[in-house]
């Protein structure tokens, strides 16, 4: 009661502070023109609600761009032949029932998320109009630790949600699509979009705790590419382009598909090593053997 106490107090202030870029930029300091600009995004600005209003804006246009193009791909004969279950076509009605629980999920269960997610992470030691912004190789290194972090709570999460009682009762709706195409990335049962949501923004508060701060435009940059990843996984296309053809332990929608497709197996997000350290993707490594053997047929 204590934590959510100083919590609740952390959102009181929040709401009553506007941000003023004089009191940020350090005596001395010439902000560079993207820190102006970002800077300029909060100036006389109430910090708690423009931060909650970028977030959901930035998701819903990562989620759906990303969508985009593999749409485009649905009704291009030509990329058909990389559709990995190419026996199974996704009908407009498919579509539109995912979009109509995605809008559910996204401003009833996700943006009220979003809405606590600063106050607790300012507590942890994120910053957001605190200046300069962060290098490049901050940044590039605080990602890939973040990626690391996602995919092992991914995993294990993922593999709970397979035992018997949380499958029927929750992870079941994720899987009624068998052959995913990019927008089911996020279908799902509420309880699962919250606890699956912990992986993505618990690797960020755990390095402030245990590393160092992390900015908002690193943890921005990072859900950005999560978003790119969870689509492309649930895709249902695999180009010879396709990440994981030049990063082998990459996983991919090659990967991922297998999962949705026959119910087991594969587990992780974003690597395979998880599923090859403890011998969750035998089944899918016999399927790929069989299909390599028809080919040679």
């Amino acid at each position: 009661m204590e934590h959510l106490d100083i919590v609740l107090q952390n959102v009181r202030g929040m709401l009553n502070e506007t941000v003023s870029i004089a009191d940020k930029i350090p005596a001395g300091y010439t902000p560079t023109w993207a820190e102006s600009l970002w800077l300029s995004l909060f100036d006389g600005r109430n910090e708690l609600l423009t931060f909650t209003a970028l977030a959901f804006l930035m998701h819903e246009f990562v989620y759906f761009g990303r969508y985009l193009p593999f749409l485009v791909c649905d009704y291009i004969p030509a990329l058909q032949k990389y559709k990995i279950q190419d026996n199974k076509p996704v009908t407009r009605e498919m579509k539109w029932r995912c979009l109509r629980s995605l809008m559910f999920s996204h401003f009833i269960i996700e943006g009220p998320l979003m809405l606590g997610f600063l106050p607790i992470a300012k507590l942890a030691g994120i910053r957001t109009t605190e200046m300069p912004l962060p290098g490049w190789t901050e940044m590039v290194v605080q990602i890939a630790v973040f990626f690391v972090l996602e995919d092992f709570w991914h995993y294990w999460i993922h593999r709970l949600f397979h035992w018997g009682p949380l499958y029927r009762r929750v992870h079941k709706i994720h899987h009624e699509f068998s052959a995913p195409f990019g927008m089911t990335a996020e279908y799902a049962h509420p309880l699962e979009t919250i606890i699956f949501g912990q992986g993505t923004i618990g690797g960020p508060i755990l390095y402030c705790q245990f590393v160092g701060s992390v900015h908002a435009v690193t943890m921005f940059a990072w859900i950005w590419l999560r978003l790119f990843q969870a689509i492309d996984a649930h895709s249902g296309y695999d180009f010879p382009w396709s990440l994981h053809n030049f990063l082998p332990f990459w996983a991919g929608a090659d990967h991922h598909d297998y999962h949705h497709a026959a119910f087991v197996n594969n587990f992780a997000s974003s690597f395979r090593w998880w599923d090859s350290i403890f011998g969750t993707d035998a089944k899918y490594h016999a399927h790929k053997a069989r299909l390599a053997a028809k080919k040679v047929q």
